[in-house]
């Protein structure tokens, strides 16, 4: 947390950048200067037992600053040691608080995920996830479905699992959630249009109208917004 701090600075930039309404402290670093800090720690930790990398990244988390949440969850990415021998109870209390979609993304497609692809985190605690009143949990639960089917996350595609979640949430109207069900099923469908095409058409009656606008677009033309030319 010392090196974070060392580079601390007033804020500036858009207010997304760290999310709208967070509650999380905001150091004011660069992305290069949160790399950095992620590369130094991750040299650090290398050679250590892999619960080391573990107790690091619980108290950047428990500082509640948005740097300290990027560096514990990338240097959990970065080190593999260290992510396979994360608990449940340790990705649960990794992601508690989360509340901004800059926080929650990371910690889904760089920790949440992985974990559940490769079985260190169940189903049962995922659609938990899912049930939450905390709209933060909701979108961590649709978000981790990217590391399933994302090639570059290493997915490789689970119509079963992404389904099953999209379904517990098809009428779940807010919008942080409704953009993370947007982007699970825009990434299902690189390996099964079919699919997805047969659940919008089912839910058609209850899923938002961005998910059904954005999911059509990629479904007809390959990008989410065909002028924006967003994929």
């Amino acid at each position: 947390m010392r090196a974070l701090r060392s580079h601390a600075r007033t804020p500036s930039g858009h207010p997304a950048s760290g999310g709208y309404g967070s509650a999380f402290e905001r150091l004011g670093l660069t992305a290069a200067e949160v790399t950095a800090v992620t590369r130094d720690a991750v040299a650090q930790l290398r050679r250590r037992d892999p619960r080391d990398a573990v107790r690091v990244a619980h108290a950047l988390a428990a500082t509640r600053t948005l740097e300290g949440r990027q560096v514990a969850y990338d240097l959990l990415a970065r080190l593999r040691a260290a992510a396979a021998v994360l608990t449940e109870a340790d990705v649960e209390r990794l992601g508690r608080g989360n509340d901004n979609w800059v926080s929650v993304d990371t910690f889904a497609c760089r920790v949440a995920g992985p974990a559940w692809r490769e079985g260190r985190l169940g189903d049962a605690r995922v659609h938990r996830w899912a049930r939450s009143r905390d709209r933060g949990w909701r979108r961590a639960a649709l978000a981790s479905t990217v590391a399933l089917n994302i090639a570059a996350r290493g997915g490789a595609g689970d119509v079963r699992r992404t389904l099953a979640l999209c379904e517990r949430l098809a009428g779940d109207h807010d919008d942080m959630v409704a953009k993370a069900m947007s982007w699970a099923l825009r990434s299902l469908a690189r390996h099964d249009e079919a699919a997805v095409r047969g659940f919008v058409a089912a839910h058609a009656g209850t899923l938002p109208a961005r998910v059904r606008r954005e999911v059509g677009n990629k479904l007809k033309t390959g990008l989410k917004n065909p002028r924006g030319g967003a994929a």
